[in-house]
């Protein structure tokens, strides 16, 4: 019977294990490759520390591990389809297209609403069985996704998919200052000028009523419709103003290696570039050979997954083939079409696995649309930026990133051609653009823990801590008109009134008395 004290133990093992396994629920359903790879990322780092993972996604993976569960909604990119011809680069550098911050709002609420009524979603919702520890979901301009939370009655945490900022600030903590914080579509970084100062507080501002105004009513109409979810489960039905300030955490896509370090709550965790695979993939055959034979180097040219090349204006691709081909280094352009008639030094991907390509040794320069996912990775290969920005957080990622010394900036124009031989010329020879991103590739990689084991930790501790109250901040409690000291400035007002009034009342009486004396 010697065996029988290994099978307890291996009983008692097993027992161990599936208690301590999390079921994760995870929602990055917006349709875009890069906001995937976000939700892939968390997904990737949960299901390897063994926890068991439903993953509400527009891309389904095929082979994927066996805990993991993936809820398909493929269908939110009819909205992109809808809406593509704003990314048109074309069209945005003819301005008959404009990504306003109203246009990001309604395609997002748009995104969020069709998410809830997705077929997939409804099976989920309904099912009294579905139960889970811990539900994480991706902030986009506003927080419809809490309701998952009151569904299920569990923790939940959001993920701020760019560097911190007053709108998701505010929703564990306050809203950061806009003296020195800079708004998440501005083209500015502190210090501000005056003017960029008054700048800031007015976009603040302004955002803040368009949201009381246009945006909580729309929200307050879809939350509505989702309620009788809440009540099947016999659950009271939280008013929304309430819920979208419980979140446990936030899970921050930020470090201070790639932008400003402003006071940040106990409740915000900063895990920047833990989407990054640390397990680089070898790069294809062919591949591998150009950049091991680029004896000047290799530039890299992209423009994300959402932005396409191949809508640049004929004119300016011409402009570009010619600048870049008179440049001695080998040079890799993420394009979406065959271009006839190539220079020899540059060669057409399209499909490029950026990774890869950024580790190489011989890459030397990334020429980039300055979204967040390749900003992180150019500071984490240690790899000198051109950003060319055209909407949202880019204007501001490449401002960050030329204010810290690693990039250039070129407008997205016309004349982009000629701006960027002389930003790629002036970075080529000039060897503190390098040195600079090593400084701040040291500084991300300087950390006590990865970002995907910092991510693990912090979402077990909000499950196993049944919410992580000790983490919420006393802000969130506290009204307006208390942290204004509007309460005392209507005390003093009140007291100097008093005094005012009883000062007149007594140099009346004064007045009175003299007058007496002297009659």
């Amino acid at each position: 019977m010697s065996w029988l004290p290994w099978l307890m133990f291996v009983m008692v093992a097993c027992a161990s294990a599936e208690q301590s396994k999390l079921r994760v629920l995870v929602v990055f359903p917006f349709p875009s490759k890069s906001h995937t790879i976000l939700g892939d990322g968390v997904v990737r780092h949960l299901l390897k520390a063994g926890h068991e993972v439903t993953f509400i996604t527009p891309i389904v993976k095929k082979n994927v591990d066996p805990n993991l569960r993936q809820i398909d909604v493929s269908d939110n990119f009819k909205i992109i389809d809808i809406s593509a011809d704003l990314l048109s680069l074309k069209a945005l550098m003819d301005k008959t297209s404009t990504i306003s911050f109203m246009t990001s709002i309604q395609v997002t609420m748009d995104v969020n609403n069709m998410t809830f009524h997705n077929t997939n979603v409804q099976k989920l919702l309904r099912d009294p069985k579905e139960q889970f520890d811990v539900i994480i979901a991706e902030w986009m301009y506003n927080e419809l996704y809490s309701t998952f939370s009151a569904i299920f009655g569990a923790p939940f945490i959001w993920v701020s998919t760019a560097q911190p900022h007053w709108m998701v600030l505010r929703l564990i903590d306050e809203a950061s200052n806009p003296a020195y914080t800079s708004d998440i579509v501005s083209s500015v970084v502190p210090p501000f000028s005056f003017y960029e100062r008054v700048q800031q507080l007015f976009m603040q501002i302004m955002a803040l009523g368009m949201q009381k105004l246009f945006i909580n009513p729309k929200v307050d109409v879809i939350y509505t419709s989702l309620t009788p979810f809440i009540r099947q489960r016999g659950r009271e039905v939280p008013e929304f103003e309430v819920l979208k300030y419980n979140a446990s955490l936030m899970l921050g896509n930020s470090h201070v290696s790639m932008g400003s370090s402003p006071a940040l709550p106990q409740s915000y965790k900063a895990v920047g570039g833990y989407h990054i695979d640390t397990d680089i993939k070898p790069l294809p055959t062919d591949l591998q050979k150009i950049m091991d034979n680029a004896k000047d180097g290799v530039i890299y040219f992209s423009m994300g997954s959402n932005l396409k090349s191949k809508d640049l204006p004929v004119e300016v691709i011409q402009g570009l083939l010619k600048v870049l081909g008179s440049l001695k280094q080998t040079v890799l352009w993420k394009f979406e079409e065959v271009l006839p008639g190539l220079p020899s030094n540059i060669h057409i991907l399209q499909w490029a696995p950026q990774l890869s390509i950024l580790a190489h040794p011989n890459c030397k320069l990334f020429i980039t649309h300055g979204g967040l996912l390749s900003t992180t990775e150019t500071i984490y290969f240690g790899k000198p930026i051109i950003g060319i920005p055209v909407f949202a957080d880019q204007f501001v990622n490449v401002e960050r990133a030329v204010k810290a010394g690693i990039a250039k900036k070129v407008d997205l124009s016309y004349n982009i051609a000629d701006e960027l031989k002389v930003a790629i010329h002036e970075i080529l020879n000039d060897p503190s653009y390098t040195r600079k991103v090593e400084e701040l590739s040291f500084v991300y990689h300087h950390r006590p823990v990865s970002p995907g084991a910092e991510l693990v930790h912090w979402v077990e501790h909000v499950a196993r801590t049944r919410g992580a109250p000790h983490l919420r901040s006393p802000a969130l409690h506290v009204p307006l008109y208390q942290k204004m000291y509007l309460d005392l400035a209507a005390v003093v007002f009140i007291i100097l009134i008093a005094i005012t009034k009883l000062i007149k009342r007594l140099f009346r009486k004064k007045s009175t008395e003299k007058k007496k004396k002297t009659n």
